[in-house]
């Protein structure tokens, strides 16, 4: 590559690592500028540079509607605002700086090692990712499985899934999950024994890869970015708060042919994990459990709803994997809790919140990358909902 050819997928690179920080992941109106503009005129517009040129507006509400993100759009100007608290932290080449030195890298959708079946996320699409591991592809979607559940598993789950991500391993597989205690523990530490294929497990985080988390699986992920790889979208220092956890699920589901969720209870990360596997067309999976564990009961309503097969053994979720793509009957409508009715923005701002001290406007628009306007109206239908709760002059997250 010679440099002029070279500039100016350095410059790509330098304004999507500068992005992924300015923008949490999943924020449409910045991934539409992104798709519309590019990413080096992106960072540009986003940080104030220079000013959007005449129709762009325009073309990112068309792109929003057509994507059915235009919800939450209120116009570019508001984006500038809700991103300006932000613009002080952007170091991208720090954050470059830092990976090299983890012997990491940044990969972005031009590079050879992007694993393309994230483009099924159209406008969701990371920016970027954050790589620890191997310097090889990823698999295709069709020779991965991604196997999520309880962090709380139990001695049932915790075989199973041993059981699972063991005999998939030695069938070829990559053994995608999050990392997390319970089931993705069990699913890494398989995978890694009976892996035959050159990646055989990926966790993805929901915090920056510079800190392994949680702190009790810093060896086996360890092990996983020596033997596999360990990504994120969002860059070095990002903590993991539970809205991150919720976004990294699309990834997981997106990079897998099939979804299993072994153990869950009826409200767990992982029926949203499989939530996106069937948005995307992905098969899903849920291994049965007695009717008496609480920690099935999420697997039984995935059963129950029509939104999973059953599935008690490593061939039959190769056989899913074969036929993925097949399509699946929505789930029926369920009661939801308080917090599926946010939008977007709100859902950030409580998990800025603090759950003990307490914290003010200023301070919340630097965590959350939201306009102080945007902050204060955000508290007002917080608190309405008994989210967010005002003491000794300043907010904490409410009892809800």
């Amino acid at each position: 590559m010679t440099e002029s050819s070279k500039a100016p997928l350095d410059a790509e690179r330098l304004a999507r690592a500068a992005l992924s920080r300015l923008m949490e992941p999943q924020d449409a109106a910045g991934l539409a500028l992104v798709q519309l503009a590019g990413a080096t005129d992106a960072l540009r517009i986003a940080s104030g540079q220079v000013k959007a040129g005449p129709g762009l507006e325009q073309e990112i509400t068309e792109l929003l509607a057509d994507t059915g993100a235009a919800a939450s759009w209120a116009g570019l100007a508001a984006a500038l605002k809700r991103w300006q608290p932000r613009l002080p932290d952007i170091a991208p080449e720090r954050d470059l700086a830092t990976m090299a030195r983890l012997g990491g890298r940044l990969i972005i959708p031009s590079d050879e090692l992007w694993p393309a079946q994230l483009a099924d996320l159209g406008i969701q699409e990371p920016l970027c990712l954050w790589w620890r591991g191997q310097e090889q592809p990823l698999p295709p979607a069709a020779k991965a499985i991604a196997l999520v559940g309880s962090r709380d598993s139990t001695s049932y789950g915790a075989s199973v899934t041993g059981d699972l991500a063991y005999s998939l391993a030695q069938r070829g597989f990559t053994v995608v999950s999050g990392g997390a205690y319970g089931i993705d523990a069990h699913a890494h530490r398989a995978a890694l024994a009976g892996g035959s294929s050159t990646v055989p497990t990926i966790a993805v985080m929901a915090g920056g890869v510079d800190r392994f988390y949680p702190s009790g699986n810093e060896d086996l992920l360890r092990a996983v970015a020596n033997q596999g790889a360990v990504l994120a979208e969002v860059p070095p220092g990002s903590a993991p708060t539970r809205y991150r956890f919720l976004q990294r699920n699309r990834l997981i589901a997106a990079l897998s042919a099939v979804t299993v969720v072994v153990e869950a209870r009826w409200r767990s990360g992982a029926l949203n994990t499989a939530h996106h596997a069937e948005t995307l067309g992905r098969a899903v999976g849920a291994v049965p459990g007695s009717v008496h564990s609480a920690n099935s009961a999420g697997c039984h309503r995935l059963l129950r709803e029509g939104g999973a097969v059953c599935v008690t053994d490593a061939a039959e979720v190769a056989e899913l994997a074969g036929s993925s793509g097949s399509a699946l009957p929505e789930p029926p409508h369920t009661q939801p809790a308080v917090q599926d009715g946010l939008t977007l923005e709100d859902l950030i701002l409580l998990d800025a919140l603090p759950l003990r001290s307490t914290t003010s406007v200023e301070k919340l628009s630097s965590v959350a990358g939201l306009s102080p306007e945007s902050v204060r109206a955000g508290l007002g239908r917080l608190g309405l909902l008994g989210l967010a709760v005002w003491e000794r002059g300043g907010w904490k997250r409410g009892k809800g």
